[in-house]
């Protein structure tokens, strides 16, 4: 059995020398929905129930506690308490208000930190968050439907915003020595490319003059277009070419679908603006 030594050891009878032995491979964080001390949350476990989780974290400084050593079962976790393979996850019970909505304050957070890093050098759980159910990593107790027998929304989205963007990183900075590259801000939004009514009309003309200089060079049999519903690559087939007049009706067609998408555009612009 492996007891960190930051915590303060409530260890639970009969559970921590019956139950299987495992090989840590995850670490995952829940809340309790219940204001409750690490020791009170022990009480839970002995008397209420026949669940227990590795580890409880309460509101106050330095209030962590753990209840079986983390080379053994625990059953907070259901599909991740225990695989046929041996491997398992290391279960950590917060405090939490009644509707699990509240973040871990600065005390929890630090210990989850704490926890972290050591769970990282004692058991080598690797430096991700779990990408699968049974990835080895760190991750929270919703993130899979295999993790909650019943489904659950712990710890909350407000604690998931945390364990994303603070706890998680912070466990990476404290390991490596490293701080958390900060996220890259979004691009900025490009400005609209505001066209005015000559813009139209030069864009227009421009796609016409295409128009005459191909019909300039007619010899009567094109290539039809490759997007031609009719289109074949054999050459000796029918829909490989068309005739002067559909080529030229098609490039009608498409500098009036220019046309007025573009008067779309800047139909949007004027009203935006």
């Amino acid at each position: 059995m492996a007891w960190y030594p930051g915590a303060t050891k409530m260890e639970l009878q009969p559970e921590s020398d019956s139950q299987q032995a495992i090989r840590p491979t995850q670490l995952i964080l829940h809340s309790i929905v219940a204001n409750w001390t690490a020791r009170r949350t022990y009480e839970f476990w002995r008397d209420s129930t026949n669940l227990e989780s590795h580890f409880g974290i309460g509101y106050g400084a330095r209030d962590i506690a753990q209840y079986i050593g983390t080379e053994t079962r625990a059953d907070a976790n259901a599909g991740a308490n225990r695989r046929s393979d041996g491997t398992g996850a290391i279960s950590v019970e917060t405090a939490s208000n009644s509707t699990a909505t509240d973040p871990w304050n600065a005390s929890q957070v630090e210990e989850l930190i704490q926890l972290g890093v050591w769970a990282h050098q004692r058991h080598g759980i690797p430096l991700r968050i779990c990408r699968t159910h049974s990835d080895p990593g760190f991750g929270y107790h919703s993130m899979f439907p295999q993790w909650s027998t019943s489904g659950t929304a712990c710890p909350g989205k407000a604690r998931i915003k945390q364990f994303r963007e603070v706890v998680f990183p912070g466990i990476v900075a404290r390991t490596t020595g490293k701080t958390p590259a900060p996220s890259k801000p979004a691009p900025p939004k490009e400005a609209p490319v505001a066209l005015s009514d000559a813009d139209v009309q030069r864009i227009a003309k421009a796609a016409a003059d295409e128009v005459w200089k191909v019909m300039a060079k007619s010899d009567g049999v094109y290539l039809a277009p490759t997007d031609d519903p009719q289109y074949n690559a054999e050459p000796t087939h029918p829909g490989h070419y068309w005739s002067g007049r559909t080529v030229f009706a098609d490039l009608v067609r498409r500098v009036r679908d220019t046309q007025k998408a573009v008067a779309e555009l800047v139909a949007a612009q004027k009203k935006e603006s």
